[in-house]
């Protein structure tokens, strides 16, 4: 009864005239930041948060202005992955594996608008885990050391494998790939530099936004070109832009149980969307067996990632707000901005100030309302790119593409790895490598080797620690289950179909 009295404490705040102003103008500029590729939640809140603090707005004013923001960038990193198979953000990955074969299928619309309510149905089930139960997860992340998240990210991999069902190998292949570009750079613990050929530009290592634009958008450019035909759109466009009943009962409980994955995965401080939407999708795979045609178009290879995507952000307030340890890169970016008012997060602050914790908490939903009702009737709107014929739209793409790299560290070189990597994705593909693997790997590699030095420092080099805890043991047996359990599964149904023959 206590937590439902602050709840309507902080929808008092949330409902004010200027916080639903600034949530409703936070919602619609993270849409448009979140589908420009390679910008993304963190680089919107970074970009507002200044002006947030210029302007001298309060702070849960502040705050819920940079939450809409980052809600709006998880809604709209879907839309250019879906029209154009390009991320907007590493979150946004899996949705392109199935929603840009339903736009060449003639149902941009439907994708659009599927992915928009599991981001509405994500987003709004990870709320309700924070109104009721963040200070019991808080409490359960604290079990998570390096040496359970190193197993977190073996998993994480292992699910990888449900990506190419029917070519685990290659996509292995591109895993291996991926965890091989994120080695390259500066090591920070020794400081030695490693595979950068004794260039300063790979000082660094290499961007994000670097490889997703090569592999996913000039390698799509490549394909385009390949397949061009005079003044014909790339995609088919469909007079439907909304989802029907039957659409929604097909996605409705793998949109619920991919929420609460994503928001359970949310939680893990530096976990993410990326790792949220991979297990999301992987699981609804396999739970779809023969019936499925993930890959190719299946409505519920969007609906899952998305909600997971969703929820994975909204959970990562969690132990932002009760413990003071930000659950993504931007929710820390939303910590050095509580900094900026000279505001702690942590366990004291519920209840030395409510009312910008529950302030917060509220204009979530408010926020989400808000995001569902500007999506959903901007379908045709983002649709409308589908008019567009090749000779114009592969220069647009190539234009923003471009932009967005060149944003980074403003270097030409930047521009020339991202065409080697356009190339190489390109013709990675033409062999039926899939790509999705490769930027998990890059993304999730530092990660993994960070937290696997980290466990073993605290051994001194012993391995045993990895598998020590029940959280980890419990992590590595569904892992292996995950690699091991498919392939029996194939060969069984093999033997069965050579026994009927």
């Amino acid at each position: 009864m206590e937590t439902l009295q602050y709840l309507l404490t902080g929808f008092g705040v949330a409902l004010t005239p200027t916080n639903l102003m600034v949530a409703a103008i936070g919602a619609f500029i993270g849409t448009i930041v979140g589908m420009l590729p390679g910008l993304g939640p963190i680089n919107g809140v970074a970009i507002l948060m200044p002006l947030a603090f210029a302007l001298k707005l309060p702070p849960e004013t502040a705050l819920i202005l940079l939450a809409a923001v980052y809600m709006g960038c998880e809604y709209g990193g879907r839309i250019s992955s879906i029209l154009l198979n390009v991320p907007g953000d590493a979150g946004a990955i899996m949705t392109a594996l199935d929603g840009y074969p339903m736009a060449k299928k003639g149902m941009g619309g439907v994708a659009l608008s599927i992915s928009a309510w599991a981001s509405f149905m994500g987003s709004l089930i990870a709320t309700i885990g924070i109104v009721l139960f963040a200070p019991l997860l808080a409490r359960w992340a604290l079990a998570f050391g390096p040496a359970e998240y190193f197993a977190l990210m073996c998993f994480a991999f292992a699910c990888i494998t449900g990506l190419m069902g029917d070519a685990p190998m290659k996509a292995a292949l591109a895993a291996i790939i991926g965890l091989s570009l994120s080695t390259i750079g500066l090591d920070s613990n020794s400081g030695v530099y490693r595979f950068t050929g004794d260039n300063l530009h790979l000082s660094d290592g290499i961007q994000f936004i670097v490889v997703v634009i090569g592999v996913f958008s000039i390698s799509e450019i490549l394909l385009m070109l390949e397949q061009h035909h005079k003044s014909e759109g790339i995609i088919k466009e469909t007079g439907r832009a909304l989802f029907n009943l039957k659409e929604l009962a097909l996605t409705w409980w793998g949109t619920v149980r991919s929420a609460v994955l994503g928001f359970i995965v949310g939680v893990l401080p530096g976990a993410g969307a990326t790792i949220a939407s991979a297990m999301a999708y992987s699981m609804e795979k396999r739970m779809a067996g023969p019936d499925g045609h993930f890959g190719q178009g299946d409505v519920r290879g969007v609906a899952a990632p998305e909600a997971a995507n969703n929820a994975s952000a909204a959970g990562s307030f969690v132990p932002m707000l009760t413990l003071g340890v930000p659950g993504s890169g931007t929710t820390a970016v939303m910590v050095g901005a509580l900094s900026l008012y000279n505001i702690t997060p942590g366990p004291a602050l519920f209840s030395q100030n409510p009312t910008l914790v529950w302030g917060l908490i509220a204009s979530l939903f408010v926020a989400n309302v808000m995001l569902l009702c500007i999506n959903i009737p901007m379908v045709g709107v983002f649709t409308r790119v589908l008019r567009v014929p090749n000779w114009a739209l592969v220069p647009g793409i190539l234009a923003v593409s471009t932009v967005g790299v060149f944003s980074v560290h403003a270097t030409t070189f930047d521009l020339m790895l991202m065409s080697t990597f356009g190339v190489a994705g390109y013709l990675l593909r033409k062999q039926g490598v899939p790509m999705a693997p490769l930027i998990l790997g890059f993304v999730l590699g530092d990660m993994m080797e960070q937290n696997l030095r980290r466990a073993l420092s605290i051994t001194n080099g012993e391995l045993g620690i990895l598998f020590q805890s029940p959280i980890s043991k419990g992590l590595w047996i569904i892992a292996a289950a995950m690699i091991v359990v498919p392939p029996l599964m194939r060969m069984r149904a093999g033997h069965k179909v050579h026994a009927v023959i």
